[in-house]
């Protein structure tokens, strides 16, 4: 990645707040009221910290030309009560209507999902959007044949044996993973749901922090899905049969791996009331 960046003097006012923020080194304060330098450009991440912080204007990043950079209104930002009210409001809603989720509802969902910071800024997070019904179907069907073999395995009275000491927690589940298939035969949905919209979201093998940036990335989407009143559920059954049979990467034209995703729909009904958990679970040192 080739950057360039400078210091525009006739706006700095030496406030130093871009040095305090780079978190690469990049730019340097060598005596009070001076003007920023520039060294090791080279180490530059693209972050956007400086660009976003300076008061005036001052940074010519060629990352960032003046038309994407926005100022902020912080008058028209939630309060904190409302942020805390939704983060209590927000539920898995598992009860859809068979009504598509709008498409502008969606691509607010993933830009709210791609405005999650990355591990060294890399962005290398993506996402595949599937609205077809029978993509959708398909999904469910192979998943659900991954429990079906996980089953076949579990109940071997060769395996269980060694399969119970080596895998005791996946046995517990095992009732679960029964009851599931039982929905499945008599024509429900136990993975999607019966969503009509589906997010998975990936990132490269190389990526070191693939999981974390994924996840951080699903909370900045369920989110914004929550203030939309639009139904979401983790799709944790998918991203493990994904995990295991290659065909579903295959299928979604993924490469890498899934590591986090959302089932969507129009919810049935709207949760009227909010509920204590138990208490925080806090540790301070």
């Amino acid at each position: 990645m080739s950057v360039s960046l400078k210091i525009d003097k006739s706006a700095c006012t030496q406030c130093g707040k871009c040095v305090k923020v780079c978190p690469s080194g990049v730019l340097l304060k060598l005596d009070r009221g001076s003007v920023p330098q520039v060294d090791n450009i080279g180490f530059c991440i693209g972050c956007g910290h400086c660009a976003a912080v300076c008061p005036n204007g001052s940074i010519v990043h060629s990352l960032f030309p003046k038309e994407k950079i926005h100022a902020i209104d912080r008058a028209t930002m939630p309060s904190p009560e409302q942020v805390m009210l939704l983060c209590k409001a927000r539920r898995s809603n598992r009860s859809f209507t068979d009504k598509p989720v709008p498409f502008e509802y969606l691509d607010m969902i993933l830009k709210a999902a791609h405005r999650a910071p990355t591990g060294g800024n890399l962005q290398q997070v993506g996402f595949t959007l599937v609205t077809d019904p029978v993509k959708l179907r398909y999904l469910v069907e192979i998943t659900m044949n991954v429990f079906g073999r996980m089953i076949k395995k579990l109940q071997n009275p060769l395996l269980k044996p060694l399969l119970s000491k080596l895998m005791p927690n996946t046995y517990k589940s095992l009732p679960l993973f029964i009851s599931m298939q039982e929905a499945m035969n008599n024509g429900s949905d136990p993975i999607l749901r019966g969503a009509t919209a589906l997010i998975l979201i990936h990132t490269p093998e190389s990526d070191r922090f693939g999981i974390e940036n994924s996840n951080i990335a699903y909370q900045n989407g369920s989110l914004m899905a929550e203030s939309l009143n639009v139904s979401q559920v983790y799709t944790g059954f998918l991203n493990m049969a994904a995990r295991q049979d290659k065909r579903i990467m295959k299928y979604l034209r993924i490469k890498g791996k899934i590591h986090a995703g959302m089932a969507l729909g129009m919810p049935k009904f709207i949760y009227p009331n909010y509920i204590d958990k138990k208490e925080i679970n806090l540790n301070i040192l």
